[in-house]
């Protein structure tokens, strides 16, 4: 009889214990997949508990949630945005809305998110700080999981896909943001479920475009053009998400706009290898108007839906401006671009975008009044969004080494991986657009958009650490213990850090030494 042992690859001593523990596990074609699907699922069960437990807490409008809860349950009452008396919040806190007025408030953002926010809320009541938050905390879930299925098609690695889900699940950024009725948590679901179709769009089309090198001979000419591809449903996917975001902050224009560019270019590129003759103009004057269609047009016609609201009603904001309800909303929009373009204002957490890879002004959320209950006389409960500092500054240097290499790249005419480049356009799109806002007031919690890029990045550049298959053995087990090192302080640090994200009541001096830097108080 055949032993369950004898059916186990045998042990390479050439190889780690991590390459020996993973050929055991995935020796099993069954056990393989039933740990494909177990391990992002653990991580996004992880990231659900550490945004969902408690998440009432505090039972006080935080913040700018004072816009967005008001917001949103007038836009569920009334189709728009309204004005509420001065004693609003506090009457919120036991359910009463009486405050609501009927008079349009002017608002700065458009509507998709509030109407998010507006689904929790008519769920648990206007009183609930659960129902509140409950719609960003899911989205902030899935978002996890999305940066796993991200991270898979970049690298086809489940090893890199997990630590990078993994270290968003656990990063303090993260967890805030998902326990807050704010906009930029939603705004990063819908930006990333976009990057996800564009990938998968690229799956789908590149080996078209391949095959076109692949059926000429040897002696054929190179075609002059390629194919104009009009059956791109995930690039229509993209568009949609894409105006799902744009609908949600106009920050999500950019996305749009950066990875439409990544299309056209990668389409480029794909035709050069393909060896078509015509490779530049036929991506950009043939292939790009196109796949401009696909996307643009169904990403601005998500953008119009989100306003039916205020397109049906006549209470709106700017409404009867004018007779034509699409002129009308064009000026409207003119006036929110004004306030975008020209909000100067002083705050005590205002931090400008040059200032966010240092990590110098992270925001404080909330501040409770009296907390009591840490066994000592001197309490404090807050609520920081400063990210887990071991992951933010790693993740910075991850994205300085993934930015040499992709100029080395160039430098050296050499080839260099999506997935080595992937991040950096994700980066593109998410932070350096906030480098030309000159000085308008902006925060550090903005960069949670920024956050899934910056997790995939690193976990790239910790697989580079960790050693390639065709690396020293010596050179391998010692990458793979500094990136075990590294994920159990990460893990450490995110504990460590865990009621200051959730506003649990600490001894004060407990909460002094979280404040790393003296622009973290």
């Amino acid at each position: 009889m055949t032993s369950p042992a004898s059916l186990l690859p045998p042990l390479d001593v050439r190889a780690t214990l991590w390459e020996r523990m993973r050929a055991r596990a995935t020796a099993d074609p069954a056990t393989a997949r039933m740990l494909g699907w177990l391990a992002p699922a653990l991580v996004t069960l992880l990231a659900g508990l550490l945004r969902l437990v408690n998440l009432g807490h505090p039972h006080q409008i935080m913040f700018d949630e004072t816009y967005y809860v008001k917001d949103a349950w007038s836009l569920w009452n009334l189709g728009y945005e309204a004005k509420w008396d001065d004693d609003a919040n506090a009457r919120l806190l036991t359910g009463d809305d009486s405050a609501m007025q009927t008079t349009a408030s002017f608002v700065v953002h458009p509507p998709l998110g509030k109407w998010i926010i507006a689904l929790g809320i008519a769920a648990f009541g206007p009183g609930s700080s659960f129902g509140w938050r409950v719609t960003t905390a899911v989205l902030g879930t899935l978002t996890v999981l999305l940066v796993y299925l991200v991270a898979l098609l970049l690298t086809r690695s489940r090893t890199i896909g997990v630590i990078a889900s993994g270290l968003l699940a656990i990063d303090g950024l993260g967890i805030v943001m998902s326990r807050i009725a704010l906009l930029d948590g939603i705004l990063t679901f819908f930006i990333l479920l976009g990057v996800l179709f564009v990938l998968l769009d690229r799956r789908r089309t590149m080996p078209l475009l391949a095959a076109i090198g692949a059926e000429r001979g040897p002696d054929d000419p190179p075609p002059m053009v390629g194919p104009v591809l009009w059956s791109r449903p995930w690039l229509i996917a993209a568009g949609v998400t894409f105006g799902a975001s744009a609908a949600v902050k106009w920050s999500g224009l950019y996305a749009l706009a950066v990875f439409g560019l990544y299309v056209v270019i990668t389409d480029a590129l794909a035709r050069r290898r393909a060896g078509i003759a015509l490779w530049p103009t036929d991506a950009v004057f043939r292939q790009g108007p196109v796949s401009f269609l696909l996307s643009v047009g169904p990403a601005l016609l998500v953008y119009l839906v989100s306003w039916t609201g205020w397109f049906v009603t006549a209470g709106g904001y700017d409404r009867q401006v004018d007779a034509n309800p699409l002129t009308a909303l064009w000026k409207y929009h003119e006036a929110i671009l004004s306030f975008h373009t020209s909000l100067v204002s002083s705050h005590p957490y205002a931090s400008p975008a040059w200032q966010w890879p240092l990590l110098l002004r992270p925001t404080a959320i909330w501040v409770g009044d009296q907390p009591t209950g840490c066994g000592t006389d001197h309490c404090i409960a807050v609520i920081s969004s400063v990210p887990n500092p071991l992951i933010w500054y790693a993740s910075m240097a991850a994205a300085v080494y993934l930015l040499y290499r992709f100029v080395r790249g160039l430098i050296d005419r050499s080839p260099v991986g999506p997935a080595l480049t992937f991040p950096l356009v994700g980066l593109i799109a998410t932070y350096v657009p906030w480098l030309l806002v000159g000085n308008r007031t902006i925060f550090q919690f903005y960069t949670i958009v920024m956050v899934p890029f910056l997790v995939i990045g690193l976990a790239v550049a910790l697989r580079e650490l960790a050693g390639g298959r065709q690396a020293p053995l010596h050179r391998r087990q010692a990458g793979q213990r500094t990136v075990v090192v590294y994920l159990d302080m990460a893990v450490l640090v995110s504990v460590f850090y865990y009621p200051v994200w959730t506003g649990m009541s600490v001894p004060y001096d407990f909460w002094l030494i979280h404040n790393w830097l003296p622009g973290w108080i």
